[in-house]
Protein backbone atom coordinates (compact mmCIF):
# COMPACT_ATOMS: atom_id res chain seq x y z
CA UNK A 1 0.00 0.00 0.00
CA UNK A 2 1.24 3.44 -0.96
CA UNK A 3 2.82 5.83 1.86
CA UNK A 4 1.51 9.30 0.88
CA UNK A 5 1.62 12.86 2.86
CA UNK A 6 -1.47 13.98 4.52
CA UNK A 7 -2.36 17.00 2.48
CA UNK A 8 -2.01 14.98 -1.06
CA UNK A 9 -5.54 12.84 0.18
CA UNK A 10 -8.55 14.13 1.34
CA UNK A 11 -11.03 11.61 2.86
CA UNK A 12 -14.83 12.29 3.87
CA UNK A 13 -15.73 9.72 6.75
CA UNK A 14 -19.65 9.87 7.08
CA UNK A 15 -20.63 7.82 9.89
CA UNK A 16 -24.73 7.63 10.45
CA UNK A 17 -26.74 5.35 12.23
CA UNK A 18 -27.44 2.52 9.65
CA UNK A 19 -23.79 3.19 7.40
CA UNK A 20 -20.39 4.30 7.26
CA UNK A 21 -19.39 5.28 4.63
CA UNK A 22 -15.96 6.52 3.75
CA UNK A 23 -14.58 8.66 0.40
CA UNK A 24 -11.06 8.70 -1.10
CA UNK A 25 -10.04 11.84 -3.54
CA UNK A 26 -7.20 13.78 -4.46
CA UNK A 27 -7.83 17.46 -5.45
CA UNK A 28 -6.32 17.90 -9.39
CA UNK A 29 -4.68 21.18 -10.58
CA UNK A 30 -7.55 22.48 -11.83
CA UNK A 31 -9.55 22.22 -8.10
CA UNK A 32 -11.50 19.03 -9.22
CA UNK A 33 -12.44 16.98 -6.71
CA UNK A 34 -11.32 13.35 -8.24
CA UNK A 35 -12.70 10.25 -6.23
CA UNK A 36 -9.82 7.46 -5.76
CA UNK A 37 -11.92 4.97 -3.73
CA UNK A 38 -15.06 4.16 -1.60
CA UNK A 39 -15.84 1.99 1.40
CA UNK A 40 -18.74 1.24 2.63
CA UNK A 41 -20.45 -0.52 6.09
CA UNK A 42 -23.16 -1.53 8.42
CA UNK A 43 -22.81 1.00 10.98
CA UNK A 44 -23.08 -0.05 14.50
CA UNK A 45 -23.20 1.28 17.87
CA UNK A 46 -24.92 4.93 16.99
CA UNK A 47 -27.86 6.17 17.63
CA UNK A 48 -29.19 9.53 15.96
CA UNK A 49 -25.56 10.76 16.07
CA UNK A 50 -24.67 9.77 18.95
CA UNK A 51 -22.10 6.78 20.09
CA UNK A 52 -23.90 4.16 22.48
CA UNK A 53 -21.24 1.80 21.65
CA UNK A 54 -17.73 2.62 20.76
CA UNK A 55 -16.23 -0.54 20.03
CA UNK A 56 -18.95 -1.68 18.36
CA UNK A 57 -18.18 2.14 16.23
CA UNK A 58 -14.77 1.16 15.64
CA UNK A 59 -15.32 -1.91 14.36
CA UNK A 60 -17.96 -0.53 11.30
CA UNK A 61 -15.29 2.33 10.86
CA UNK A 62 -12.81 -0.18 10.52
CA UNK A 63 -14.51 -1.61 7.94
CA UNK A 64 -15.01 0.76 5.61
CA UNK A 65 -11.39 2.48 6.04
CA UNK A 66 -10.07 -1.02 4.66
CA UNK A 67 -12.23 -1.25 1.50
CA UNK A 68 -11.78 2.21 0.78
CA UNK A 69 -8.32 1.61 1.19
CA UNK A 70 -8.03 -1.61 -1.07
CA UNK A 71 -9.81 0.46 -3.57
CA UNK A 72 -7.02 3.34 -4.03
CA UNK A 73 -4.28 1.36 -2.49
CA UNK A 74 -3.47 4.27 -0.47
CA UNK A 75 -3.13 4.51 3.43
CA UNK A 76 -6.00 6.39 5.10
CA UNK A 77 -4.17 9.02 8.04
CA UNK A 78 -6.81 11.64 8.91
CA UNK A 79 -10.37 12.41 7.68
CA UNK A 80 -12.97 14.95 7.67
CA UNK A 81 -15.47 13.79 10.06
CA UNK A 82 -19.39 14.34 10.03
CA UNK A 83 -21.32 15.22 13.14
CA UNK A 84 -25.18 15.24 13.64
CA UNK A 85 -27.73 14.86 16.62
CA UNK A 86 -30.04 16.84 18.36
CA UNK A 87 -27.14 19.08 20.37
CA UNK A 88 -26.46 20.64 16.90
CA UNK A 89 -27.54 24.23 17.52
CA UNK A 90 -27.15 27.73 15.37
CA UNK A 91 -27.15 31.05 16.63
CA UNK A 92 -26.76 34.41 14.23
CA UNK A 93 -24.11 37.46 15.92
CA UNK A 94 -23.21 40.47 14.62
CA UNK A 95 -19.75 42.07 14.95
CA UNK A 96 -17.71 45.65 14.50
CA UNK A 97 -14.87 47.17 13.87
CA UNK A 98 -13.05 50.38 13.09
CA UNK A 99 -11.71 49.90 9.51
CA UNK A 100 -7.35 50.25 10.14
CA UNK A 101 -6.94 52.16 7.36
CA UNK A 102 -8.33 53.50 4.28
CA UNK A 103 -9.89 50.33 2.73
CA UNK A 104 -10.75 46.87 4.17
CA UNK A 105 -7.79 44.41 4.64
CA UNK A 106 -8.04 41.34 6.02
CA UNK A 107 -6.81 41.68 9.18
CA UNK A 108 -10.07 43.94 9.15
CA UNK A 109 -12.04 41.12 7.88
CA UNK A 110 -10.24 38.50 10.97
CA UNK A 111 -10.71 41.22 13.49
CA UNK A 112 -14.88 42.09 12.94
CA UNK A 113 -15.53 38.08 12.19
CA UNK A 114 -13.56 37.49 15.87
CA UNK A 115 -15.73 40.05 17.65
CA UNK A 116 -18.45 38.57 16.72
CA UNK A 117 -18.06 34.96 17.65
CA UNK A 118 -16.33 35.99 20.87
CA UNK A 119 -19.48 35.48 22.60
CA UNK A 120 -20.45 33.59 26.13
CA UNK A 121 -21.65 30.16 25.43
CA UNK A 122 -22.52 27.31 27.45
CA UNK A 123 -19.66 25.35 28.71
CA UNK A 124 -20.80 22.20 27.37
CA UNK A 125 -20.30 23.67 24.45
CA UNK A 126 -17.86 23.93 21.29
CA UNK A 127 -18.09 26.16 18.07
CA UNK A 128 -17.94 23.63 15.27
CA UNK A 129 -18.23 26.31 12.28
CA UNK A 130 -18.00 30.01 11.94
CA UNK A 131 -19.76 30.92 9.13
CA UNK A 132 -19.81 34.99 7.58
CA UNK A 133 -23.54 36.04 5.95
CA UNK A 134 -22.75 39.69 5.01
CA UNK A 135 -20.93 42.35 5.66
CA UNK A 136 -22.32 46.20 6.81
CA UNK A 137 -19.49 49.40 5.56
CA UNK A 138 -20.88 52.70 7.11
CA UNK A 139 -24.07 52.77 5.49
CA UNK A 140 -23.94 50.26 2.44
CA UNK A 141 -25.77 47.18 3.40
CA UNK A 142 -25.45 43.56 2.10
CA UNK A 143 -21.60 43.37 0.88
CA UNK A 144 -20.48 39.91 0.39
CA UNK A 145 -17.16 40.47 0.25
CA UNK A 146 -15.77 43.64 1.79
CA UNK A 147 -11.92 43.08 1.07
CA UNK A 148 -10.83 46.61 -0.83
CA UNK A 149 -13.46 49.02 -0.39
CA UNK A 150 -13.50 52.18 1.35
CA UNK A 151 -15.11 53.19 4.71
CA UNK A 152 -15.21 53.89 8.67
CA UNK A 153 -16.51 51.17 10.17
CA UNK A 154 -17.45 47.54 9.33
CA UNK A 155 -19.67 45.51 11.17
CA UNK A 156 -20.43 41.74 9.86
CA UNK A 157 -23.20 39.28 10.66
CA UNK A 158 -21.74 35.37 11.34
CA UNK A 159 -23.76 32.36 11.80
CA UNK A 160 -22.22 30.09 14.84
CA UNK A 161 -23.50 26.39 14.28
CA UNK A 162 -22.55 24.75 18.16
CA UNK A 163 -22.21 21.35 19.34
CA UNK A 164 -22.01 19.09 22.57
CA UNK A 165 -18.56 19.04 23.47
CA UNK A 166 -18.87 15.07 25.24
CA UNK A 167 -20.58 13.99 22.26
CA UNK A 168 -18.08 15.56 19.55
CA UNK A 169 -15.66 14.16 21.91
CA UNK A 170 -16.50 10.53 21.60
CA UNK A 171 -16.93 10.31 18.16
CA UNK A 172 -13.84 11.36 17.95
CA UNK A 173 -12.31 9.06 19.98
CA UNK A 174 -13.89 6.01 17.84
CA UNK A 175 -11.83 7.37 14.67
CA UNK A 176 -8.63 8.27 16.74
CA UNK A 177 -9.16 4.28 17.82
CA UNK A 178 -8.86 3.51 14.21
CA UNK A 179 -5.21 5.42 14.35
CA UNK A 180 -7.00 7.92 12.12
CA UNK A 181 -6.48 11.56 12.75
CA UNK A 182 -9.61 14.48 12.41
CA UNK A 183 -8.64 16.95 10.63
CA UNK A 184 -12.19 18.98 11.11
CA UNK A 185 -15.33 18.18 12.29
CA UNK A 186 -18.39 19.23 10.26
CA UNK A 187 -21.58 19.11 10.87
CA UNK A 188 -23.72 16.62 7.86
CA UNK A 189 -26.08 18.89 7.03
CA UNK A 190 -23.46 21.66 5.42
CA UNK A 191 -21.38 18.90 4.25
CA UNK A 192 -24.33 17.43 2.60
CA UNK A 193 -25.44 21.19 0.87
CA UNK A 194 -21.65 21.69 -0.05
CA UNK A 195 -22.58 18.31 -2.37
CA UNK A 196 -26.07 18.48 -3.76
CA UNK A 197 -26.90 22.47 -4.20
CA UNK A 198 -25.63 24.83 -6.54
CA UNK A 199 -24.53 28.71 -6.03
CA UNK A 200 -27.97 30.14 -7.50
CA UNK A 201 -29.50 27.85 -5.20
CA UNK A 202 -28.24 29.52 -2.35
CA UNK A 203 -29.08 32.68 -3.19
CA UNK A 204 -33.02 32.13 -4.59
CA UNK A 205 -33.29 30.92 -1.27
CA UNK A 206 -33.05 26.52 -0.47
CA UNK A 207 -33.93 24.13 2.41
CA UNK A 208 -31.62 21.11 2.03
CA UNK A 209 -32.92 17.96 3.97
CA UNK A 210 -30.37 15.13 4.44
CA UNK A 211 -32.47 11.94 5.62
CA UNK A 212 -30.94 9.77 7.03
CA UNK A 213 -31.74 6.53 9.31
CA UNK A 214 -31.87 8.26 12.97
CA UNK A 215 -31.68 12.34 12.08
CA UNK A 216 -33.11 14.45 9.48
CA UNK A 217 -30.53 17.37 8.99
CA UNK A 218 -32.11 20.57 7.82
CA UNK A 219 -29.85 23.63 5.94
CA UNK A 220 -31.36 26.95 4.97
CA UNK A 221 -30.14 28.96 2.72
CA UNK A 222 -31.19 32.24 1.35
CA UNK A 223 -29.21 35.39 -0.40
CA UNK A 224 -26.05 33.07 -0.76
CA UNK A 225 -25.81 32.06 2.76
CA UNK A 226 -26.04 29.49 5.49
CA UNK A 227 -29.47 31.20 7.55
CA UNK A 228 -30.62 28.09 9.82
CA UNK A 229 -29.36 24.55 11.01
CA UNK A 230 -31.56 22.24 12.56
CA UNK A 231 -31.14 18.33 13.42
CA UNK A 232 -34.53 16.32 13.84
CA UNK A 233 -34.20 12.94 15.91
CA UNK A 234 -36.62 11.15 13.82
CA UNK A 235 -35.68 10.02 10.27
CA UNK A 236 -35.56 6.52 7.88
CA UNK A 237 -35.19 3.83 11.09
CA UNK A 238 -38.69 5.04 12.68
CA UNK A 239 -40.41 3.83 9.19
CA UNK A 240 -38.76 0.70 9.27
CA UNK A 241 -40.12 0.42 12.93
CA UNK A 242 -43.60 1.12 12.01
CA UNK A 243 -43.51 -1.79 8.98
CA UNK A 244 -42.10 -4.48 11.86
CA UNK A 245 -44.49 -3.72 14.14
CA UNK A 246 -47.44 -3.95 11.51
CA UNK A 247 -46.73 -6.68 9.87
CA UNK A 248 -44.42 -8.42 12.91
CA UNK A 249 -41.49 -9.38 10.58
CA UNK A 250 -37.72 -8.68 12.20
CA UNK A 251 -36.64 -5.49 12.08
CA UNK A 252 -33.64 -6.35 9.62
CA UNK A 253 -36.20 -8.11 7.00
CA UNK A 254 -38.81 -4.88 7.48
CA UNK A 255 -35.35 -2.30 6.89
CA UNK A 256 -34.99 -5.04 3.54
CA UNK A 257 -38.91 -4.00 2.42
CA UNK A 258 -38.45 -0.89 2.83
CA UNK A 259 -35.73 -0.24 0.47
CA UNK A 260 -36.90 -2.41 -2.48
CA UNK A 261 -40.95 -2.31 -1.80
CA UNK A 262 -41.49 1.26 0.15
CA UNK A 263 -43.37 3.90 -1.40
CA UNK A 264 -44.55 7.10 0.12
CA UNK A 265 -47.90 7.63 -1.91
CA UNK A 266 -50.32 4.38 -2.02
CA UNK A 267 -51.91 5.64 -4.64
CA UNK A 268 -48.94 5.12 -6.86
CA UNK A 269 -48.43 1.59 -6.31
CA UNK A 270 -50.28 -0.94 -8.50
CA UNK A 271 -52.58 -2.32 -6.50
CA UNK A 272 -51.84 -6.23 -7.88
CA UNK A 273 -48.21 -5.64 -6.67
CA UNK A 274 -47.03 -8.18 -3.75
CA UNK A 275 -44.64 -8.44 -1.01
CA UNK A 276 -43.24 -11.64 0.86
CA UNK A 277 -43.25 -10.75 4.10
CA UNK A 278 -41.14 -12.81 6.94
CA UNK A 279 -42.14 -14.16 10.33
CA UNK A 280 -40.79 -14.62 13.26
CA UNK A 281 -40.16 -17.62 15.47
CA UNK A 282 -39.98 -19.90 12.62
CA UNK A 283 -43.49 -19.29 10.99
CA UNK A 284 -43.96 -19.14 7.53
CA UNK A 285 -43.86 -16.15 5.74
CA UNK A 286 -46.63 -14.39 4.61
CA UNK A 287 -47.96 -12.63 1.46
CA UNK A 288 -49.47 -9.23 1.47
CA UNK A 289 -50.82 -6.04 -1.09
CA UNK A 290 -47.76 -3.53 -1.98
CA UNK A 291 -50.38 -0.63 -1.45
CA UNK A 292 -51.18 -1.78 2.46
CA UNK A 293 -47.24 -1.72 2.58
CA UNK A 294 -47.66 1.57 1.44
CA UNK A 295 -50.33 2.91 3.51
CA UNK A 296 -47.98 1.95 6.80
CA UNK A 297 -45.30 4.15 5.04
CA UNK A 298 -47.23 7.08 3.98
CA UNK A 299 -48.54 8.82 7.06
CA UNK A 300 -45.01 8.53 9.13
CA UNK A 301 -43.36 10.33 5.80
CA UNK A 302 -45.77 12.62 6.25
CA UNK A 303 -45.88 13.02 9.69
CA UNK A 304 -41.85 13.26 9.34
CA UNK A 305 -41.77 16.05 6.65
CA UNK A 306 -44.52 18.00 8.62
CA UNK A 307 -42.20 18.57 11.43
CA UNK A 308 -39.15 19.96 8.19
CA UNK A 309 -42.36 22.32 7.60
CA UNK A 310 -42.82 23.38 10.97
CA UNK A 311 -39.36 24.03 11.66
CA UNK A 312 -39.55 25.51 7.72
CA UNK A 313 -42.32 27.81 8.76
CA UNK A 314 -40.49 29.15 12.45
CA UNK A 315 -37.32 30.04 10.33
CA UNK A 316 -39.44 31.97 7.79
CA UNK A 317 -40.91 33.74 10.00
CA UNK A 318 -37.68 35.07 12.47
CA UNK A 319 -35.94 35.72 8.68
CA UNK A 320 -39.18 38.05 7.75
CA UNK A 321 -39.06 39.85 10.98
CA UNK A 322 -35.03 40.72 10.60
CA UNK A 323 -35.87 42.16 7.42
CA UNK A 324 -33.64 39.11 5.56
CA UNK A 325 -34.51 37.24 2.44
CA UNK A 326 -37.31 34.38 3.68
CA UNK A 327 -38.53 32.69 0.47
CA UNK A 328 -37.48 29.85 -0.83
CA UNK A 329 -37.84 30.11 -4.22
CA UNK A 330 -35.74 27.38 -5.19
CA UNK A 331 -37.82 25.15 -3.35
CA UNK A 332 -36.42 22.13 -0.75
CA UNK A 333 -33.61 19.53 -2.04
CA UNK A 334 -33.78 16.09 0.11
CA UNK A 335 -31.10 13.84 0.16
CA UNK A 336 -29.68 10.94 2.05
CA UNK A 337 -30.38 7.30 2.23
CA UNK A 338 -33.93 7.36 2.91
CA UNK A 339 -34.60 10.24 0.09
CA UNK A 340 -34.30 7.56 -2.74
CA UNK A 341 -37.58 5.94 -2.02
CA UNK A 342 -40.22 5.89 -4.38
CA UNK A 343 -42.92 8.54 -3.79
CA UNK A 344 -40.92 10.76 -1.70
CA UNK A 345 -40.72 13.61 -3.59
CA UNK A 346 -44.15 13.86 -4.51
CA UNK A 347 -45.03 13.50 -0.73
CA UNK A 348 -42.66 16.34 0.01
CA UNK A 349 -44.60 18.25 -2.64
CA UNK A 350 -48.06 17.68 -1.24
CA UNK A 351 -46.63 18.56 2.55
CA UNK A 352 -44.28 21.84 1.90
CA UNK A 353 -46.65 23.76 -1.16
CA UNK A 354 -42.91 23.50 -3.48
CA UNK A 355 -41.56 22.30 -5.80
CA UNK A 356 -38.72 19.49 -4.40
CA UNK A 357 -36.27 17.37 -5.35
CA UNK A 358 -33.74 14.71 -4.77
CA UNK A 359 -30.01 15.51 -4.58
CA UNK A 360 -27.15 13.81 -5.69
CA UNK A 361 -23.72 14.54 -5.07
CA UNK A 362 -21.91 16.39 -7.89
CA UNK A 363 -18.87 18.16 -9.37
CA UNK A 364 -16.57 14.95 -8.76
CA UNK A 365 -14.66 13.46 -11.05
CA UNK A 366 -12.91 9.80 -11.01
CA UNK A 367 -14.88 6.76 -9.09
CA UNK A 368 -18.24 8.70 -9.88
CA UNK A 369 -20.43 5.66 -10.08
CA UNK A 370 -19.76 4.68 -6.32
CA UNK A 371 -20.40 8.15 -4.95
CA UNK A 372 -23.68 9.49 -7.22
CA UNK A 373 -26.38 7.76 -4.54
CA UNK A 374 -28.09 10.66 -2.47
CA UNK A 375 -26.48 8.40 1.21
CA UNK A 376 -23.09 9.70 -0.56
CA UNK A 377 -24.07 13.32 -0.15
CA UNK A 378 -22.59 13.94 3.00
CA UNK A 379 -19.37 12.20 2.57
CA UNK A 380 -18.89 13.64 -0.79
CA UNK A 381 -19.70 17.26 0.18
CA UNK A 382 -16.78 16.57 3.19
CA UNK A 383 -14.20 16.53 0.04
CA UNK A 384 -15.19 19.73 -1.08
CA UNK A 385 -15.41 20.90 2.58
CA UNK A 386 -11.26 19.68 2.70
CA UNK A 387 -10.91 21.33 -0.88
CA UNK A 388 -12.01 24.95 -0.19
CA UNK A 389 -10.10 24.43 2.97
CA UNK A 390 -7.00 23.11 0.99
CA UNK A 391 -7.19 25.87 -1.11
CA UNK A 392 -7.77 28.67 1.36
CA UNK A 393 -4.68 27.47 2.93
CA UNK A 394 -2.21 27.51 -0.04
CA UNK A 395 -3.96 30.86 -1.59
CA UNK A 396 -3.00 32.38 2.15
CA UNK A 397 -1.01 36.02 1.40
CA UNK A 398 2.55 35.64 1.40
CA UNK A 399 3.19 38.86 3.18
CA UNK A 400 0.92 37.38 6.13
CA UNK A 401 2.93 33.76 6.04
CA UNK A 402 6.59 36.47 5.79
CA UNK A 403 5.36 38.43 9.41
CA UNK A 404 4.32 34.94 11.11
CA UNK A 405 8.21 33.59 10.40
CA UNK A 406 9.60 36.80 11.32
CA UNK A 407 7.60 36.27 14.50
CA UNK A 408 8.81 32.90 14.95
CA UNK A 409 12.58 33.50 14.09
CA UNK A 410 12.33 36.28 16.27
CA UNK A 411 10.54 34.17 19.48
CA UNK A 412 13.66 31.36 18.66
CA UNK A 413 16.56 34.01 18.92
CA UNK A 414 14.62 35.50 22.33
CA UNK A 415 14.67 31.92 23.83
CA UNK A 416 18.85 31.79 23.04
CA UNK A 417 19.41 35.03 24.37
CA UNK A 418 17.63 34.13 27.73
Amino acid sequence: MKQVPDRSLIVGLDIGTSKVSVVVSEVLPDGTVNVLGVGNSPSQGMDKGGVNDLESVVRSVEQAINDAELMCDYQIRSVYLSLSGKHIHCQTERGMCSISDEEVTQEDVDTVIHTAKSVKISDEQRILHVIPQEYKIDYQEGIKNPLGLSGVRMEASVHLITCHNDTAKNIEKAVERCGLKVDQLVFSGLAASHAVITADERELGVCVVDIGGGTMDISVWTGGALRHAEVIPYAGNVITSDIAYAFGTPLSDAEKIKVKYGCAVSEMVNKDAKVEVPSVGGRPSRSLQRQTLSEVIEPRCTELLGLVQQELTRVQERLRSQGVKHHLAAGIVLTGGAAQMQGLVECAERVFQNQVRVGKPESVTGLTDYVEAPYCATAVGLLHYGKDNLLNETSEPESKRTVSSVFSMLGGWLKKEF
